[in-house]
Protein backbone atom coordinates (compact mmCIF):
# COMPACT_ATOMS: atom_id res chain seq x y z
CA UNK A 1 0.00 0.00 0.00
CA UNK A 2 1.03 3.74 -0.49
CA UNK A 3 0.71 5.85 2.37
CA UNK A 4 -2.43 8.04 1.64
CA UNK A 5 -1.61 11.49 2.74
CA UNK A 6 1.59 11.13 0.62
CA UNK A 7 -0.04 10.07 -2.80
CA UNK A 8 -2.74 12.75 -2.10
CA UNK A 9 0.42 15.36 -2.20
CA UNK A 10 2.49 13.61 -4.98
CA UNK A 11 -0.57 13.85 -7.20
CA UNK A 12 -1.76 17.38 -6.05
CA UNK A 13 2.34 18.54 -6.79
CA UNK A 14 2.20 17.22 -10.38
CA UNK A 15 -0.95 18.18 -11.25
CA UNK A 16 -0.31 22.10 -9.92
CA UNK A 17 2.59 21.91 -12.32
CA UNK A 18 1.09 20.50 -15.03
CA UNK A 19 -2.35 22.65 -15.31
CA UNK A 20 -1.25 25.78 -13.44
CA UNK A 21 -4.19 28.03 -14.09
CA UNK A 22 -5.88 25.95 -16.50
CA UNK A 23 -5.99 23.38 -19.29
CA UNK A 24 -6.47 26.02 -22.00
CA UNK A 25 -6.08 23.30 -24.98
CA UNK A 26 -9.45 21.42 -23.62
CA UNK A 27 -11.04 24.22 -22.77
CA UNK A 28 -10.68 25.66 -25.92
CA UNK A 29 -11.27 22.55 -28.17
CA UNK A 30 -13.26 20.40 -26.66
CA UNK A 31 -16.88 21.46 -25.78
CA UNK A 32 -17.83 21.26 -22.03
CA UNK A 33 -20.92 18.76 -22.60
CA UNK A 34 -18.64 16.36 -24.48
CA UNK A 35 -18.00 12.62 -22.71
CA UNK A 36 -15.44 10.35 -23.39
CA UNK A 37 -13.78 6.93 -22.75
CA UNK A 38 -10.40 6.12 -22.26
CA UNK A 39 -8.46 3.41 -21.96
CA UNK A 40 -4.76 2.90 -21.25
CA UNK A 41 -2.58 0.54 -22.95
CA UNK A 42 0.19 -1.57 -22.95
CA UNK A 43 2.15 -0.52 -25.91
CA UNK A 44 4.83 -3.09 -24.83
CA UNK A 45 5.17 -6.34 -22.33
CA UNK A 46 6.09 -4.54 -19.16
CA UNK A 47 5.01 -5.26 -15.04
CA UNK A 48 2.12 -2.62 -13.88
CA UNK A 49 2.32 -0.51 -11.47
CA UNK A 50 0.38 2.82 -10.59
CA UNK A 51 -2.88 2.23 -10.58
CA UNK A 52 -3.94 3.70 -7.89
CA UNK A 53 -1.69 6.64 -8.38
CA UNK A 54 -3.31 7.03 -11.42
CA UNK A 55 -6.60 6.63 -9.78
CA UNK A 56 -6.01 9.73 -7.41
CA UNK A 57 -4.84 11.54 -10.39
CA UNK A 58 -8.52 11.07 -12.37
CA UNK A 59 -10.01 12.03 -8.53
CA UNK A 60 -8.31 15.20 -7.82
CA UNK A 61 -9.29 16.48 -11.55
CA UNK A 62 -12.86 15.49 -10.82
CA UNK A 63 -14.37 12.96 -9.03
CA UNK A 64 -16.86 12.41 -11.44
CA UNK A 65 -14.74 10.60 -14.02
CA UNK A 66 -15.62 6.74 -13.44
CA UNK A 67 -12.26 4.92 -13.24
CA UNK A 68 -12.31 1.35 -14.09
CA UNK A 69 -9.18 -0.91 -13.42
CA UNK A 70 -9.27 -3.36 -15.83
CA UNK A 71 -6.16 -5.33 -13.86
CA UNK A 72 -4.15 -5.08 -10.62
CA UNK A 73 -0.99 -3.68 -9.68
CA UNK A 74 1.73 -6.65 -10.49
CA UNK A 75 -0.22 -7.83 -13.50
CA UNK A 76 2.47 -9.00 -16.46
CA UNK A 77 0.87 -6.98 -19.27
CA UNK A 78 1.51 -7.97 -23.08
CA UNK A 79 1.54 -5.07 -25.62
CA UNK A 80 -1.91 -3.77 -26.26
CA UNK A 81 -3.38 -5.08 -22.89
CA UNK A 82 -5.65 -2.81 -21.57
CA UNK A 83 -5.21 -1.89 -18.06
CA UNK A 84 -7.83 0.81 -16.85
CA UNK A 85 -11.01 2.50 -18.66
CA UNK A 86 -11.97 5.83 -18.05
CA UNK A 87 -15.37 7.61 -19.04
CA UNK A 88 -17.02 10.68 -18.22
CA UNK A 89 -15.71 14.19 -18.84
CA UNK A 90 -13.70 14.69 -22.39
CA UNK A 91 -11.98 17.54 -20.94
CA UNK A 92 -11.45 16.10 -17.39
CA UNK A 93 -9.77 12.90 -19.09
CA UNK A 94 -7.48 14.59 -21.12
CA UNK A 95 -6.72 17.13 -18.46
CA UNK A 96 -5.78 14.29 -16.11
CA UNK A 97 -4.05 11.86 -19.31
CA UNK A 98 -0.34 13.04 -19.12
CA UNK A 99 0.09 13.18 -15.32
CA UNK A 100 -1.58 9.73 -14.92
CA UNK A 101 0.60 8.25 -17.67
CA UNK A 102 3.57 9.56 -16.05
CA UNK A 103 3.35 7.95 -13.01
CA UNK A 104 1.69 4.81 -14.12
CA UNK A 105 5.09 4.94 -17.22
CA UNK A 106 7.61 5.30 -13.88
CA UNK A 107 6.42 2.88 -11.96
CA UNK A 108 5.51 0.47 -14.31
CA UNK A 109 9.17 0.70 -15.60
CA UNK A 110 10.76 0.76 -12.18
CA UNK A 111 8.24 -2.50 -11.28
CA UNK A 112 9.66 -4.31 -14.55
CA UNK A 113 13.20 -4.08 -14.27
CA UNK A 114 12.54 -4.99 -10.52
CA UNK A 115 10.53 -8.07 -11.71
CA UNK A 116 13.54 -9.09 -14.16
CA UNK A 117 15.83 -8.62 -11.75
CA UNK A 118 14.39 -10.67 -8.89
CA UNK A 119 14.16 -13.87 -11.99
CA UNK A 120 17.90 -13.69 -12.63
CA UNK A 121 18.31 -14.80 -8.60
CA UNK A 122 16.85 -18.26 -10.03
CA UNK A 123 15.05 -18.98 -6.46
CA UNK A 124 18.19 -18.28 -4.62
CA UNK A 125 17.12 -16.83 -1.18
CA UNK A 126 18.37 -12.97 -1.69
CA UNK A 127 16.58 -9.58 -1.55
CA UNK A 128 16.67 -7.34 -4.31
CA UNK A 129 16.30 -3.58 -3.68
CA UNK A 130 16.89 -0.17 -4.33
CA UNK A 131 18.72 2.38 -3.34
CA UNK A 132 18.13 6.24 -1.49
CA UNK A 133 18.52 7.42 -5.43
CA UNK A 134 14.76 8.03 -6.09
CA UNK A 135 13.23 10.96 -7.91
CA UNK A 136 13.04 13.61 -4.96
CA UNK A 137 9.83 13.65 -3.99
CA UNK A 138 8.52 10.53 -5.30
CA UNK A 139 11.00 7.95 -3.17
CA UNK A 140 7.30 7.03 -1.35
CA UNK A 141 6.01 5.72 -5.23
CA UNK A 142 9.18 4.43 -6.54
CA UNK A 143 9.70 2.14 -3.38
CA UNK A 144 6.39 1.23 -3.69
CA UNK A 145 6.96 0.41 -7.23
CA UNK A 146 9.86 -2.23 -6.44
CA UNK A 147 7.40 -3.93 -4.23
CA UNK A 148 5.45 -4.49 -7.14
CA UNK A 149 8.25 -5.72 -8.90
CA UNK A 150 9.05 -8.43 -6.09
CA UNK A 151 11.75 -6.71 -4.57
CA UNK A 152 12.02 -4.96 -1.09
CA UNK A 153 12.70 -1.96 0.24
CA UNK A 154 15.83 -0.61 2.10
CA UNK A 155 15.20 1.93 4.18
CA UNK A 156 13.25 4.94 3.49
CA UNK A 157 15.13 7.61 4.73
CA UNK A 158 17.69 9.19 6.77
CA UNK A 159 15.44 8.75 9.68
CA UNK A 160 14.83 4.93 10.26
CA UNK A 161 18.42 3.06 9.70
CA UNK A 162 21.72 3.61 9.96
CA UNK A 163 24.17 3.48 7.06
CA UNK A 164 27.40 4.66 7.92
CA UNK A 165 29.36 5.30 4.53
CA UNK A 166 32.72 6.12 3.28
CA UNK A 167 32.27 9.72 4.06
CA UNK A 168 30.97 9.28 7.83
CA UNK A 169 34.05 6.93 8.16
CA UNK A 170 36.21 9.64 7.04
CA UNK A 171 34.27 12.40 9.50
CA UNK A 172 33.52 9.52 12.09
CA UNK A 173 37.07 8.62 13.14
CA UNK A 174 36.59 5.07 11.44
CA UNK A 175 34.55 2.10 11.66
CA UNK A 176 34.85 1.19 15.57
CA UNK A 177 34.19 4.76 16.64
CA UNK A 178 31.26 5.36 13.85
CA UNK A 179 29.58 2.21 15.02
CA UNK A 180 29.99 2.96 18.90
CA UNK A 181 29.03 6.65 18.54
CA UNK A 182 25.49 5.00 16.61
CA UNK A 183 25.01 2.90 18.77
CA UNK A 184 25.52 5.31 22.22
CA UNK A 185 23.32 7.97 20.68
CA UNK A 186 20.72 5.44 19.66
CA UNK A 187 20.45 4.09 23.61
CA UNK A 188 20.39 7.56 24.72
CA UNK A 189 17.65 8.65 22.79
CA UNK A 190 15.77 5.32 23.30
CA UNK A 191 15.68 4.47 19.95
CA UNK A 192 16.37 0.84 18.20
CA UNK A 193 17.75 0.71 14.31
CA UNK A 194 20.05 -1.27 12.36
CA UNK A 195 23.49 -0.45 12.22
CA UNK A 196 24.73 -0.71 8.86
CA UNK A 197 28.71 -0.17 7.56
CA UNK A 198 30.00 0.11 4.13
CA UNK A 199 33.11 -1.45 3.41
CA UNK A 200 35.35 -1.47 0.86
CA UNK A 201 38.50 -3.15 1.91
CA UNK A 202 39.00 -6.55 3.84
CA UNK A 203 40.50 -4.73 6.69
CA UNK A 204 37.00 -2.28 6.98
CA UNK A 205 35.24 -5.57 6.78
CA UNK A 206 37.30 -7.05 9.71
CA UNK A 207 36.33 -3.56 11.85
CA UNK A 208 32.93 -3.98 11.24
CA UNK A 209 32.30 -7.61 12.45
CA UNK A 210 34.57 -6.33 15.60
CA UNK A 211 32.13 -3.66 15.96
CA UNK A 212 29.10 -5.91 16.27
CA UNK A 213 27.90 -4.25 13.05
CA UNK A 214 24.42 -5.52 12.26
CA UNK A 215 24.88 -5.08 8.70
CA UNK A 216 27.34 -4.95 6.36
CA UNK A 217 27.33 -3.05 2.73
CA UNK A 218 30.16 -4.56 0.47
CA UNK A 219 30.60 -1.68 -1.96
CA UNK A 220 32.09 -2.02 -5.56
CA UNK A 221 34.31 -4.96 -4.29
CA UNK A 222 36.34 -7.24 -7.01
CA UNK A 223 34.94 -10.80 -7.18
CA UNK A 224 38.46 -12.45 -4.94
CA UNK A 225 37.96 -9.52 -2.35
CA UNK A 226 34.30 -10.14 -2.41
CA UNK A 227 34.25 -13.77 -2.32
CA UNK A 228 36.69 -13.76 0.76
CA UNK A 229 34.79 -11.08 2.54
CA UNK A 230 31.28 -13.05 2.42
CA UNK A 231 33.28 -16.01 3.91
CA UNK A 232 34.56 -13.70 6.43
CA UNK A 233 31.06 -12.55 7.11
CA UNK A 234 28.29 -14.70 6.73
CA UNK A 235 26.37 -16.16 9.72
CA UNK A 236 27.83 -13.22 11.41
CA UNK A 237 26.21 -10.08 10.14
CA UNK A 238 23.64 -9.39 6.91
CA UNK A 239 25.13 -9.26 3.59
CA UNK A 240 24.65 -6.53 1.42
CA UNK A 241 25.98 -6.24 -1.68
CA UNK A 242 25.97 -2.90 -4.09
CA UNK A 243 27.65 -0.81 -6.58
CA UNK A 244 28.08 -0.92 -10.13
CA UNK A 245 26.20 -3.99 -9.97
CA UNK A 246 25.13 -5.04 -13.22
CA UNK A 247 21.83 -7.30 -14.19
CA UNK A 248 24.28 -10.37 -15.96
CA UNK A 249 25.64 -9.65 -12.32
CA UNK A 250 23.15 -11.13 -10.57
CA UNK A 251 23.31 -14.58 -10.82
CA UNK A 252 26.59 -15.24 -9.62
CA UNK A 253 26.44 -12.65 -6.51
CA UNK A 254 23.28 -14.82 -5.66
CA UNK A 255 25.58 -17.53 -5.62
CA UNK A 256 27.92 -16.73 -3.04
CA UNK A 257 25.36 -16.48 -0.20
CA UNK A 258 24.75 -13.30 0.40
CA UNK A 259 21.51 -11.71 2.06
CA UNK A 260 20.62 -8.74 -0.37
CA UNK A 261 21.51 -7.26 -3.74
CA UNK A 262 21.00 -3.31 -4.14
CA UNK A 263 20.47 -1.72 -7.05
CA UNK A 264 20.71 2.18 -7.35
CA UNK A 265 19.72 1.59 -11.29
CA UNK A 266 15.95 0.26 -10.60
CA UNK A 267 15.29 4.33 -9.78
CA UNK A 268 18.01 6.45 -11.09
CA UNK A 269 17.95 5.48 -14.16
CA UNK A 270 15.06 3.01 -15.02
CA UNK A 271 13.46 3.62 -18.59
CA UNK A 272 9.84 4.36 -17.86
CA UNK A 273 7.46 1.27 -19.69
CA UNK A 274 5.48 2.78 -22.69
CA UNK A 275 1.32 3.40 -21.89
CA UNK A 276 -0.84 5.14 -23.62
CA UNK A 277 -4.19 6.70 -22.88
CA UNK A 278 -6.70 6.39 -25.78
CA UNK A 279 -10.01 8.22 -26.19
CA UNK A 280 -12.93 8.46 -28.27
CA UNK A 281 -16.22 9.81 -27.75
CA UNK A 282 -18.44 8.17 -25.60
Amino acid sequence: MIEPEALRRAVRAALDEDIGPGDCTSRWVVDPGRRALGRIVAREPLTLAGIPVAQEVFRQVDPSVEFRPECADGAVLSKGDVCVSVEGCARSILTAERTALNFMQRMSGIATATRHAVELLAGARVEVSETRKTAPGLRVLDKYAVRVGGGSNHRQGLFDGVLIKNNHLRLGGGVGAAVDGARRHMAEESRSVPIEVEVSTIGEMEEALAARADAILLDNMSGPVLERAVALGRGRAFLEVSGGVRLEDIPRLAALGIDRISLGALTHSVRSADLALEAEPA
